[in-house]
């Protein structure tokens, strides 16, 4: 194989070098806009030379008008005949989806016959009915929001946008970030479930089940690193990039040292005693937000007992107060739930559309 380059920009140097002059010479007219969005590590920018052995390679998202989405087979000829065979080294065909691997295509580096390529076409509509189970025609709703895996919306905004002459960017835009009475009720969600589960690990830790101890400290990691996500208004991937995006926060630096050392503790104490640490950046996080005014940031016992925890000084429930849809408001009234990653981590039904017409029967 040649020098690794990272997947998007191989994807931008095959639409410029291979794919937009093949459009010019046989589609001059063509309105349309060229992408690499939707799934796959080099979407996110977290590829590396392993993640070449599936599914990666040269290929681009190419998006037209509803009303030129019958030429799609004619463009996909053409482009199979006038597409480079290599680019940069790397074979621009795929081998056709195997189906006993979940339809994976790996790099098959043709010598003759035309380019099996990957450059998909589709209408922006298309793309988003398909991925986000959403009609762009409609205004996005609190229990749309809600039903939209982070990951999902992560990488619609993430990845690129080579070209555009249909408004592919303005649509993806609206997926920026959630709204701000939906974040609160978010950030509410979060807080809450820490509340629910802190006193728990030093509970099980006093009867001797570490190991119960250690899955609930677990939990609590990673229900504050969703916390931490969400304090700073950005989507959280999937769970093979999850720690690996927590590190670009700008908490990471103060947090990660705790948080590793509460994972690796062999008592309940020892536990405690970093994720205590870790509570207090959290709590401090919430103050500079402003959402509520000024919450206390040392742990307390939990009712007497002796078990340190931080959320009985009540952030959920001074979040909510300050929700002012009354959408949001009414949804918040049957418990702070949260969204499909707050209360799911099932990955068939947060990476399958399919069951967002479902989901949103929660928040109705």
């Amino acid at each position: 194989m040649p020098e690794f380059v990272k997947g998007l920009e191989l994807s931008r140097l095959f639409f410029e070098e291979a794919v937009r002059p093949a459009l010019a010479a046989e589609f001059p007219a063509l309105r349309y806009a060229a992408a690499l969005l939707g799934s796959g590590s080099e979407v996110l920018g977290f590829d590396t030379e392993m993640s070449a052995d599936h599914g990666w390679g040269p290929r681009v998202d190419l998006f037209v008008e509803e009303k030129d989405f019958g030429l799609r087979d004619s463009i996909r000829e053409a482009l199979r005949h006038r597409l480079p065979r290599r680019l940069r080294g790397y074979p621009t065909s795929f081998t056709e989806p195997d189906p006993n691997d979940n339809g994976v295509q790996h790099l098959d580096a043709r010598e003759e016959g035309p380019v099996n390529h990957k450059v998909e076409l589709m209408t922006p509509r298309g793309f988003f009915l398909n991925y986000l189970a959403f009609d762009i025609n409609e205004e996005i709703e609190p229990a749309d929001w809600l039903t939209f895996p982070e990951q999902k919306l992560r990488t619609v905004g993430s990845g690129g946008v080579f070209h555009d002459e249909i408004g592919l960017e303005e649509v993806r835009r609206r997926f920026d970030y959630y709204p701000r009475d939906v974040w609160l009720y978010q950030l509410a969600s979060a807080w809450a479930r820490v509340g629910q589960e802190e006193h728990l690990m030093g509970r099980a830790g006093l009867v001797g089940d570490e190991i119960g101890s250690a899955l609930i400290g677990a939990r609590l990691v990673r229900d504050l690193m969703r916390l931490c996500f969400l304090s700073e208004r950005t989507y959280a991937p999937y769970p093979k990039w999850f720690g690996t995006a927590f590190k670009q926060l700008s908490c990471a630096g103060a947090l990660s040292p705790h948080l590793r050392a509460a994972l690796a503790a062999d008592t309940w104490q020892g536990r405690e005693r970093h994720l205590v640490e870790a509570y207090r950046i959290v709590a401090e996080m919430h103050n500079r937000l402003g959402v509520t005014e000024p919450l206390p940031t040392e742990p307390r016992d939990f009712f007497g007992r002796p078990f340190r925890v931080i959320e009985l000084h009540g952030f959920a429930a001074r979040i909510l107060e300050r929700i002012v849809d009354e959408r949001v408001r009414r949804i918040a009234a049957r418990r702070p739930i949260g969204g499909i990653d707050t209360f799911s981590d099932s990955t068939d039904l947060v990476s399958h559309a399919v069951w967002r017409a479902t989901l949103r029967k929660l928040y109705e």
